[in-house]
């Protein structure tokens, strides 16, 4: 198996270097969420760029039930899948959707930390918070999405992130922010809220800061922590300018082509 996985690790990595696709893997390393991490462990260490950040992925607590899992995964996220707001991606057929997510920036110090993150000692480690956008799809022909491992083996299912205008950090009700995604062009309207990401997105962020002392992960930099859709996946209508916006936090676009 060892020989196995790490030849599908390098297929993975090639295509995630190269924009290409390949042939779905093996169901086994998707059926069990353990298997699936090792491959995901194992395409991150393999990719040659800088990692700015951690995303929470399959942070839907409805969707976890259905699929039988008890918690999200995390997974590393890379500069060369980073953009601003406003700025322009380019969308494959392999491109599943796009989701409106709160995200963190953690402060260095986080790593000095010995003990374990908290809800009564989590603001410490904030620096700041935003919107974003994570456009999601797998690296793989005609994937289907049946078990959470089928996301978490392939790069956590990240195509990229757009951050929108960090805000210093203050305590909201996260329980319940109204949260929206719009393409006038394209004539769509979705809305969302906070509280379908895992109990709440500052929950989330706690969950992903313990996941990262655990898998000792050790960025020594201030990094960002994504912390999963409020809106779901929400498909492309079509080309052209979309925004998504978070009460009390702000908005952001990106351009789709």
């Amino acid at each position: 198996m060892k020989s196995e996985i790490n030849h599908i690790a390098n297929k993975l990595v090639k295509a995630y270097n190269t924009n290409t696709f390949i042939n779905p893997i093996p169901v086994k390393y998707c059926k069990n969420i353990n298997l699936a991490n090792k491959v995901r462990k194992l395409c991150e260490d393999k990719v040659s760029d800088e990692t700015i950040g951690i995303k929470a992925g399959g942070t839907g607590i409805q969707a976890l039930k259905k699929l039988g899992e008890k918690e999200p995964f995390i997974a590393k996220i890379f500069k060369k899948r980073f953009l601003k707001s406003g700025q322009n991606v380019k969308i494959y057929k392999n491109t599943k959707g796009i989701e409106v997510e709160v995200y963190y920036l953690i402060k260095k110090s986080f790593f000095d930390f010995k003990g374990k993150v908290t809800k009564n000692n989590i603001s410490k480690f904030i620096k700041f918070m935003g919107p974003c956008f994570e456009i999601v799809g797998f690296r793989q022909r005609n994937k289907q999405f049946n078990y959470l491992g089928d996301i978490c083996s392939d790069f956590g299912f990240n195509i990229k992130f757009i951050v929108g205008k960090k805000i210093k950090f203050k305590k909201l009700n996260l329980n319940n922010l109204k949260t929206s995604l719009e393409s006038k062009k394209n004539g769509l309207k979705v809305t969302g809220n906070t509280n379908i990401v895992y109990i709440n997105p500052l929950n989330c962020l706690r969950f992903v800061l313990n996941k990262v002392k655990k898998e000792k992960i050790n960025l020594n930099k201030d990094f960002y922590v994504f912390t999963g859709s409020t809106v779901g996946v929400v498909p492309f209508k079509g080309k052209g300018l979309y925004k998504g916006t978070i009460d009390k936090i702000g908005s952001v676009s990106v351009n789709i082509r």
